[in-house]
């Protein structure tokens, strides 16, 4: 696998209080021309926001019947009127986003009772499953035939932290969204892949206590208490608790063992300041995972039969992913007029992580593997800052929704250096594995890579018409990588000033319920550090461009909605060449359509379904041209089902399925995994019992115990997760 490197900075600056004569001085500060216009635009629209106070309220009143799309929201599967963060755009609903996006609410990650990333967007065609339960790899997913950047790819309430080998509890979060696509304006430096941003749990006027248990099997039992609600005069300080404690056999006969915690606590200091904190906490352990299995080095174009992973059959003895996870932020946000808002948020983030892992190297079709075991230490930090001011301005007959704000976020990588990596023997993927290590407890870490960017943003939704409007923006980014030897001196660095990320959009709603578009987005994916797979490990490769062009439609009625998406993305290509060295060279280029619908028929029956057309290619490159990409399969297609018993109040059937088309292993096209369908089933009853609201769940997926080959890194798979069955009872008190 690939490790990566990273970078460092500091954030200066404070917006002044309201009423003062002048802005503080900015003459030494990192961000000093930047956040000085941002907030001198700021100030004036302030000026210009509390002249018109009592307008905007006459506004906002007549803006009420917008509530009704987030009404439409729970009748439909898709959930277009939730609303969705977007970084640097603010937060806006799905039908207002002229990009795609998918919103997974805690009620559909319940009922479907989800153990790893892939499972989360099951019901997504254009996202394919990469991931494995209880393993290093249970985030992994593409999205549009791209990976999602374990560095930069994931967001907690916004917030950076890295993902790599992180299962994060799913019960804590409220939902769970995904931007499809570049997002360098919106976030920063990352993949085109997307966004995976997890919100958590937050304060509810409404007191909040339940418990709820749980069973997975092989034999893995789960308790979860959440607690909320409000205290104080005027009900002026909230706070929101989940703890989860897991433990038992997983479906492989490893094990599994984690507990977590998360906080989120609000005061509001003053009718119009209110001060925030979120803090969440897990150690996780998972023993005698599956190993992951490696094609570099294979003969044959086609691989051996398929495997279950039910078992121990390629676990060498010793095998285990330890996992530490914190992460805190705090912010502040100030109401300066009823049509403008300030924030500001600092959030820090760890992640730990200790991994006794067998890599097994496929050789042919009879399935021969040398076997090797990697046995490492690595740690992340993770600091960002980041000031806003979102609100509303008239120039003339149009209206414009402006975001304003400057970020700084630091990410330092640590890895053991005496890490080891070493061949124990050979076996067969048909037999019991019997190689045998001892694990190595003494690893030393150092810093090897520092990754810091600096940036000022700013954001315009330009409302031209009751139809039309217009959405601009742009992010200027200082980024600097820098890489270090085990004895702390710098080994290689690059460093960018102004690097300018756009995007543009234009809007236009021929009725309040859809909204057709077209928008345009660039994005920078910072340079890789070469791992040792490759002939030129340690080597540090230049970040990777790429444009993405979106053509879509959404609209959100009373009882179904539907979505059209048209895209074409432009990245540079990275892959391994014919002499093993990791390059990148030429482009690639991946272009498709998505479809999605749901509908309510009756009062009983829901239905949904999602499709992905997808072609990939390498373009003006050394080799591979007209190839198509590893790891983007041709077509994808969703389904799901839920029926309303009528004859028993509060049961609820309902049944996914999930086909995912032929993908290529390696940019050679040398291999080729086969498509395959997973199905799912579930149901859910809801009752009262000694007068308390009771929920019974059981799920079951993988129905038919499927076997297929998971494509999950270029030249990496893994048998498919086996069937499970799992099965919940919550409490509310």
């Amino acid at each position: 696998m690939l490790n990566a490197r990273l970078k460092g900075a500091a954030p200066a600056g404070a917006c002044p209080a309201p009423g003062t004569a002048s802005l503080p001085s900015f003459k030494n500060s990192t961000l000093g021309l930047g956040t000085g216009a941002t907030l001198l635009v700021l100030c004036a629209a302030a000026q210009s926001g509390r002249a018109h106070a009592q307008e905007a309220t006459d506004k906002a009143a007549a803006a009420l019947p917008t509530v009704t799309a987030t009404a439409a929201e729970e009748t439909t599967l898709q959930h277009l009127g939730a609303k969705v963060s977007s970084g640097a755009l603010g937060a806006r609903t799905q039908l207002e986003t002229p990009f795609s996006t998918t919103v997974v609410k805690s009620e559909d990650l319940a009922e479907r009772q989800v153990s790893k990333l892939g499972d989360v967007f099951a019901l997504d065609a254009s996202v394919s499953d990469n991931s494995g339960a209880y393993s290093s790899w249970a985030s992994y997913i593409t999205v549009r035939g791209l990976p999602l950047d374990w560095q930069n790819g994931y967001r907690m309430d916004g917030k950076p932290f890295l993902s790599y080998a992180i299962t994060l509890p799913y019960e804590h979060f409220e939902q769970i969204e995904l931007l499809k696509g570049s997002s360098g304006f919106m976030y920063g430096f990352g993949s085109p892949g997307g966004i995976v941003n997890y919100v958590a749990k937050k304060p509810t006027d409404q007191l909040v206590r339940s418990i709820d248990i749980g069973y997975k099997s092989s034999s893995i039992w789960s308790e979860h208490v959440d607690l909320g609600g409000r205290f104080g005069a005027d009900d002026r300080f909230g706070y929101r608790l989940n703890a989860t404690h897991e433990e038992g056999k997983t479906f492989n006969d490893g094990g599994i063992r984690r507990d977590s915690v998360s906080l989120a606590l609000d005061a509001r200091l003053t009718r119009d300041l209110t001060w925030t904190f979120d803090a969440l906490y897990q150690k996780r352990k998972s023993t005698d995972q599956t190993p992951s299995i490696v094609t570099s080095g294979y003969t044959g174009t086609r691989l051996p039969a398929t495997i279950r992973e039910d078992g121990q059959k390629l676990v060498g003895p010793g095998q285990h992913l330890a996992t530490d996870l914190q992460l805190y932020s705090t912010g502040l946000q100030y109401k300066l007029t009823p049509d403008w808002t300030l924030s500001t948020s600092y959030s820090h983030s760890t992640s730990k992580r200790s991994r006794n892992e067998g890599i097994l190297y496929l050789q042919d079709a009879g399935g021969i593997y040398d076997d090797y075991r990697s046995d490492t230490r690595e740690g992340h930090r993770f600091d960002q800052w980041q000031a806003m001011a979102e609100g509303k301005l008239r120039t003339g007959s149009i209206e414009h929704q402006l975001t304003l704000g400057a970020s700084w976020q630091k990410q330092v990588n640590d890895y053991s250096s005496n890490s080891i990596y070493q061949w124990i023997g050979t076996g067969s993927i048909f037999g019991q594995n019997t190689n045998a290590y001892a694990s190595t407890t003494d690893l030393a870490l150092y810093r090897n890579s520092d990754i810091t960017q600096r940036a000022v943003f700013a954001s315009d939704t330009m409302k031209l018409s009751d139809r039309w409007s217009v959405l601009a923006g742009l992010r200027s980014t200082n980024y600097e990588q820098r890489g270090y030897g085990t004895d702390g001196a710098k080994t290689s660095e690059y460093a960018k000033k102004g690097v300018v990320t756009p995007t543009l959009a234009l809007m236009f709603k021929p009725a309040p319920d859809t909204t057709l578009y077209t928008s345009y987005v660039e994005s920078l994916e910072q340079g890789s550090s070469v791992g040792n797979l490759y002939a030129n490990e340690g080597e540090l490769l230049k970040p990777l461009k790429s444009k993405q062009y979106e053509l879509g439609i959404k609209t959100d009625r009373e009882r179904w909605s539907a979505t059209a998406a048209l895209f074409r993305i432009e990245r540079g290509a990275e892959y391994a060449n014919s002499a093993n060295v990791l390059v990148r060279d030429g482009q690639s280029i991946y272009q498709g359509l998505e479809l999605a619908a749901s509908t309510r028929l009756g009062s009983q029956w829901q239905i949904g379904g999602n499709l992905m057309f997808l072609d990939t290619s390498y373009r003006r490159g050394a080799e591979n041209i007209g190839n198509r990409v590893a790891g983007a399969p041709n077509f994808v297609a969703t389904a799901q089902v839920s029926y309303a018993v009528p004859q028993v109040p509060g049961l609820k059937l309902s049944a996914d399925a999930k086909y995912t088309g032929s993908t290529m292993l390696n940019a050679a096209n040398q291999l080729k995994l086969p498509g395959y369908a997973v199905a799912n089933i579930g149901a859910s009853y809801a009752t009262r019992i000694h007068g308390h609201d009771t929920t019974f769940r059981v799920a079951v997926n993988n129905l038919t115990n499927r076997r297929y080959w998971e494509y999950q890194y270029d030249n990496y798979i893994k048998p498919g997760d086996p069937r499970t069955f799992s099965l919940s009872a919550k409490l509310d008190f």
